[in-house]
């Protein structure tokens, strides 16, 4: 999940009485990670992050409430990208190409968006695989979807229905509210169904220079994406989320991806690397951005790389750089007053 999104989620909640501590807290997530939006989020952690702040804002129907109150271009550059396109239609397949952006959970090489004709409608469907396990996510992106339409076009109405898979909850007059229209549950599918008009309508809104740009940026967070899904890019992934509670050893990782210990090894040994130096490294970046970012002390820091005692940390940074992490400090501070 993109930072940003999250980001935004714990924004909504502490606007409603969540206390922001707790929810990174309880959520496992750095807060200095969530200023910066192209960055990522365990999904786990940011579904342990809804969770919480539907129960420390009161808010049962938060999920809802966030897509209503957050467009897509408020979460990610994706958001901006439409500025480019002429019609509906030309923005989901917009959608689908660079959704991974904001959150990756469609099925592999199937877009999460499809469109199906029955009639006079059209069916929006989201192919997600299992999304009963998360319906908060549906409940979010719909209500974000139904709210930009209506942002866009004003009163014409172009939706006709939703379907949920999941079962109806106790808030169903919000539903109602934001959806104004009829709700189906327990459905076969997750779908928005629309006039079949209502693709070819034209919703351009901005220059398309600057949508040039944001998408040259766009395409390189993809390449910087798949990248990051090399075994060495899972490693990292999977290692990044538990720095800080030490489970970090090779047969816990490799029974995350599935694989046996054996077939880790070989096939990081294939892209020129092992788990050690993998998890080293990794440790060494973090390292250095929480030094540069001039917000955490180094008794921190060593926690929060994974090292019981700061001594042992400061051994480790020494070898990343020769210097101590306090001579490091010490040394771009000097460097910021010249």
């Amino acid at each position: 999940m993109a930072a940003g999104v999250a980001g935004a989620l714990v924004d909504l909640a502490s606007a409603k009485g969540a206390d922001r501590a707790a929810l990174t807290r309880r959520a496992r997530i750095d807060p200095a990670e969530l200023a910066h939006p192209d960055r990522r989020v365990p999904f786990d952690r940011y579904i342990a992050l809804m969770r919480a702040a539907r129960e420390l804002s009161g808010d049962p129907a938060l999920a809802l409430h966030f897509g209503e109150a957050f467009e897509l271009s408020d979460l990610s550059i994706v958001g901006f990208l439409d500025a480019g396109v002429d019609t509906v239609a030309d923005g989901l397949g917009l959608l689908n190409r660079y959704g991974s952006l904001v959150v990756e959970v469609g099925a592999p090489g199937v877009d999460r968006f499809v469109l199906e004709r029955h009639a006079n409608v059209v069916w929006l469907v989201d192919t997600r695989p299992n999304p009963n396990a998360f319906p908060e996510l549906t409940e979010s992106t719909f209500a974000r979807i139904a709210c930009m339409t209506r942002r866009f076009f004003g009163e014409r109405q172009f939706l006709k229905q939703a379907r949920m898979t999941h079962p109806a909850p106790e808030y169903l007059e919000e539903y109602e509210r934001i959806f104004q229209v009829p709700v189906v549950f327990d459905a076969d599918t997750n779908a928005l169904g629309y006039d079949a008009s209502w693709l070819d309508q034209k919703v351009a809104t901005g220059p398309r220079y600057v949508s040039g740009i944001l998408g040259a940026h766009a395409e390189e967070l993809l390449k910087q994406l798949e990248k990051s899904k090399s075994m060495r890019g899972r490693v990292e992934r999977l290692l990044v989320s538990r720095l800080m509670d030490g489970s970090v050893d090779m047969d816990t990782i490799a029974a995350e991806l599935g694989v046996g210990r054996q077939t880790l090894l070989r096939r990081l040994k294939a892209e020129g690397a092992t788990f050690a130096r993998v998890l080293d490294d990794l440790r060494r970046a973090t390292a250095l951005h929480y030094l540069r970012a001039g917000t955490r002390s180094v008794s921190e820091i060593a926690y929060l790389v994974g090292f019981s005692e700061p001594a042992a940390f400061s051994r480790a940074f020494r070898r990343w750089t020769g210097n101590c992490p306090r001579t490091f400090v010490a040394g771009r501070l000097m460097n910021r007053s010249d």
